[in-house]
């Protein structure tokens, strides 16, 4: 038997049409990133060839004659217009090339060693503040103006305005000179990783601890705006435990909002890790991006934007993907 359907119904393509404006919206954000991306990679060309000096002035020998100079920056392509340079290197880009350093070196050889470093010391960080984050958020909004609520909130104000540096330095005085807990430098073994666990410790602290304080201010903030919705007061008027309540009904509708703040965050500690692996002696990314800018070498400089530009793109798009699903979800 033949079942009639209302003229003008599509049920078989209902999911699809539900689910490609979630996908077309995500494309554009990933196509939005990518076009930033590509203006941040400009930009840091034209900033580079501002500052004083080039690459091969910087990186010259001693003693060299003016005719030396003069070729060696024909040699590097200086003297090209830097439009120029930039199209030759974005060329390259896709196939994962990243040009070659004003010393000869391949850019990709040159961070093998310290990229991986620095995302481990980030996704450490990253997981502690979110670990963190979601438990004081949590703590908080179990009792709404309660004492634990304010102190929280002080709390977390307070950590998110300090500089990693100074979070840095107060860890280095109270862990590692006062009490000796701790190394205060890292030692790096054959294969170029810290020796030891221990040494990631005051590191990841000092990124994570400001970052905790930014997503726990998230993470109160969001859970807030769930407690005032009609079903997290209708079973609060049912009489269900705070902490059900908390986990079945208020932690799903927020994680969109919770999602995004995490991967905002995830590009201050990539911003903050220049800062505190040089504090700290890390084998990261922020050493090789220092003697970049005093060397003037745009490739080198430009490939370590690039690598951390898209491992943060990666993760905001990966927070549009969960907060386009749980809009999804609300709406159905």
């Amino acid at each position: 038997m033949t079942t009639l359907q209302p003229a003008g119904a599509r049920a078989p393509q209902g999911t699809p049409a539900r689910i490609l404006p979630g996908a077309g919206r995500v494309a554009r954000q990933a196509a939005r990133r990518l076009a930033l991306l590509v203006v941040l990679l400009a930009g840091v060309f034209a900033a580079v060839e501002l500052l004083p000096g080039d690459a091969a002035g910087a990186t010259a020998e001693r003693g060299v004659t003016a005719a030396d100079l003069a070729a060696r920056r024909s040699a590097l392509g200086l003297d090209r217009p830097v439009a120029e340079r930039f199209w030759d290197w974005m060329t390259g880009l896709p196939t994962g090339d990243l040009g070659v350093t004003a010393r000869g070196q391949h850019v990709t050889d040159i961070l093998a060693g310290p990229f991986p470093n620095t995302l481990l010391l980030g996704t450490l960080a990253l997981a502690l503040s979110t670990i963190g984050a979601l438990a004081l958020g949590s703590w908080a909004a179990l009792r709404p103006g309660g004492r634990a609520d304010r102190a929280i909130d002080a709390a977390s104000t307070a950590a998110f305005a300090l500089p990693e540096f100074v979070v840095s330095v107060a860890l280095l005085l109270l862990l590692s000179q006062w009490t000796g807990w701790l190394p205060a430098v890292t030692l790096t073994g054959p294969d170029g990783a810290p020796e030891s666990w221990t040494m990631l410790v005051l590191p990841v602290l000092s990124l994570a601890v400001p970052q905790i304080g930014w997503n726990t201010r998230i993470v109160r903030g969001a859970l807030a705006d769930q407690a005032a919705l009609p079903h997290v007061q209708a079973a609060v008027l049912d009489g269900l435990a705070r902490r059900r309540i908390l986990s079945h009904h208020m932690l799903p509708g927020a994680l969109s909002a919770i999602a995004v703040g995490i991967a905002t965050s995830a590009g201050m500690l990539l911003g903050g890790t220049v800062v505190v692996e040089t504090l700290f002696n890390y084998p990261g990314i922020g050493a090789v991006l220092a003697g970049a800018i005093a060397d003037r070498d745009t490739p080198l400089v430009a490939g370590v934007v690039a690598a951390a530009g898209a491992a943060i793109s990666l993760l905001l798009l990966l927070a549009d993907l969960i907060r386009t699903t749980a809009l999804g979800e609300e709406r159905r």
